[in-house]
């Protein structure tokens, strides 16, 4: 009699395992389900878009266009520029992101894609002030990010961080191969502001360092943090020298996983 009460027992407690392992696995299953299907997606255009400017607005920094292609209409943001409606354009590659909210313009885009801006003639994409990989002679020579980058603002000049990993802007790309994956801190103004793209913010800093017309005055910073521009900020993070995102999104330094404090 003991011994099939013994084994009834154990029979019984392995059952019980099974549906808790069961019911842990179920639950976790569910919770990434929900996670994913409450995020908004992206992905990465390969090639660039060529079509008719049916609509176009400035907002927040952006131009947005409804480009109309031969197979569809659609929508794109770039750097903030000069188009006008039915004008024939080509425009690069970029992350599609799905139900993008513009806050400037109080909309919810169902698709749109973020392009580094209009192709020229000779191949490169160009946001408000020209070309944005510079003209001929000087990208070469540019050390800054191959993105659209905010002109210089006059008269900042703030005080480095303090801290044996404190550096300025200009010293940042100076030394950015031997301070490659390391952790950082940053002193500055932020001059711009892009928020929720590929799920985080991106600041451009500027200390009153660094040269305008290599690109070495003005550094990038990821952060889940949302400062506002004209804030001077303290920012810790890592350095990535030579950091290439693809599509034309290559930066020679770059802050990342950026903690801002003012």
């Amino acid at each position: 009699m003991m011994k099939s009460v013994t084994v009834l027992s154990l029979i019984f407690l392995f059952v019980i395992t099974i549906c808790v392992n069961y019911t842990s696995a179920s639950q976790y299953s569910l919770s990434n389900e929900e996670e994913h299907a409450g995020a908004g997606s992206q992905s990465l255009a390969q090639e660039p878009h060529v079509g008719k400017v049916a609509e176009t607005m400035n907002s927040g920094g952006y131009t947005y266009i409804l480009l109309q292609t031969k197979a569809k209409m659609f929508w794109v943001a770039i750097p903030e520029g000069k188009v006008t409606v039915g004008q024939e354009i080509v425009l690069a590659p970029g992350f599609e992101m799905i139900d993008f909210q513009s806050k400037s313009l109080n909309r919810t885009f169902e698709t749109i894609i973020f392009s580094e801006g209009l192709i020229s003639q000779g191949g490169s994409a160009a946001g408000q002030h020209g070309s944005a990989h510079g003209n001929a002679d000087t990208q070469k020579n540019t050390l800054g990010s191959k993105g659209a980058e905010p002109a210089p603002k006059a008269n900042i000049k703030t005080e480095k961080a303090a801290g044996e990993n404190a550096y300025t802007v200009a010293e940042l790309f100076g030394k950015r191969t031997e301070l490659d994956n390391k952790d950082i801190i940053l002193r500055g103004e932020v001059v711009k502001v892009t928020a929720q793209i590929m799920n985080k913010n991106w600041l451009h800093i500027q200390d009153g360092t660094g040269d305008p017309q290599t690109g070495t005055n003005d550094i990038v910073v990821t952060t889940m943090d949302l400062p506002s521009v004209g804030d001077i900020v303290t920012v810790k993070g890592v350095l990535f020298s030579d950091k290439d995102f693809g599509s034309g999104y290559r930066y020679d330094a770059i802050v990342e996983f950026g903690q801002v404090s003012k």
